[in-house]
């Protein structure tokens, strides 16, 4: 079953109480004060996708980021089984695109877990997923911390975190840096919603809060989504990059990348762009899978709120040479050109609509 949703007006991000404005007005406050304890090794600032140390006396840096999973937990709350071992792959493929993104290699992981009362069966499924990931991505789980805390989390809860750290050559950093008017804007496809935007999908969705009527209502098909559940759908798990985009780094075809997470293409694309440079995109030149459709249409959402929510389907971008596209093509399965490189105003690190 699903809620019928006839009652429910338009729906952003704040009215599901996420508020992306304020967020980042308190990142940047607390950057400001952050920067303070650089000293001579930290480089880039805080604002990319991780950040960045030079190792005194060499020539490599490390490159480290850490993030959760969000509330796509309160799904496999509700799922229990597999799910559980799907969001601790999440956690690591977040992680390890994070660290992609400035063209480090991914070296090592932790992570943490919290929970009210210690279920191991799930805690198994959870650490075992990640461990799964590391496998994938050729990275070493080297450790972690296991928090049971009676009272701070609701039963059959928890939460999760995980840090990373990765290197690359101090020649080899890809901070966007070298982006210039021309180059073209490479997406590559998500797998789903990823680990961003679950509070507004779940308010579309209409759960409940009551298990067995939220397994019912993720139970049911999703539409246009052939054979796949919504609560399958919902779970698909964040891909990592790594594997694809990894063995094309030294050519030194790729200027810029971006993660696509919270805030879309709309706030990630920017975080890679230099000053005096802007995006451009066309959404019309890939497909939209179903499940973006539906929760689209089904909760009236904006298309340019639903761009800065949700990936659309696009969960990594590469900024390219105009004449390295043939490559990227080739090499890279389901890689489109999604949009260009514009010139700007010094301060307009932007997205823009291509009305074409």
């Amino acid at each position: 079953m699903i809620v019928d949703a006839k009652r429910r007006a338009s729906l952003d991000y704040r009215a599901a109480g996420v508020d992306i404005d304020r967020a980042a007005a308190a990142v940047s406050r607390i950057a400001e004060r952050a920067r303070l304890t650089f000293g001579d090794h930290a480089d880039l600032g805080i604002g990319h996708f991780g950040g960045l140390y030079r190792l005194p006396g060499s020539d490599r840096c490390l490159v480290a980021s850490a993030d959760g999973v969000g509330t796509k937990l309160k799904l496999a709350f509700v799922l229990g089984g597999e799910a559980h071992a799907s969001v601790g792959r999440d956690l690591v493929n977040h992680c390890v695109n994070d660290v992609l993104a400035l063209g480090a290699r991914p070296l090592f992981f932790l992570d943490y877990v919290g929970m009210g009362k210690l279920e191991s069966d799930v805690l198994e499924r959870v650490v075992g997923g990640m461990i799964d990931s590391c496998q994938e991505n050729d990275l070493v789980l080297l450790g972690g911390e296991t928090a049971e805390m009676p009272g701070m989390y609701a039963d059959g809860e928890y939460d999760v975190a995980g840090f990373i750290v990765g290197e690359v050559g101090a020649g080899a950093i890809i901070d966007g840096s070298q982006i210039a008017a021309g180059d073209v804007l490479i997406g590559l496809p998500s797998d789903g919603l990823h680990t961003n935007g679950y509070s507004l999908a779940r308010r579309i969705v209409g759960l409940t809060g009551e298990p067995n009527e939220d397994r019912a209502i993720l139970g049911a098909m999703l539409p246009g989504g052939g054979n796949e559940t919504l609560g399958q759908a919902l779970m698909r798990p964040h891909r990592s990059y790594w594997r694809a985009v990894g063995p094309m780094l030294e050519a030194g075809q790729i200027r810029g990348m971006a993660h696509i997470t919270g805030g879309g293409l709309v706030d990630n694309i920017p975080r890679m762009l230099p000053d005096h440079v802007r995006a451009v995109i066309n959404p019309s030149v890939w497909p939209q899978p179903p499940l973006f459709q539906w929760l689209v249409k089904r909760g009236g959402i904006a298309m340019d709120e639903a761009f800065r929510v949700f990936n659309m389907g696009i969960g990594f971008v590469l900024a390219v040479r105009r004449d390295a596209c043939d490559d990227i093509f080739r090499d890279l399965e389901g890689a489109v050109q999604i949009g260009y490189i514009a010139p700007a105003d010094a301060s307009d690190r932007c997205v823009e609509w291509d009305p074409a």
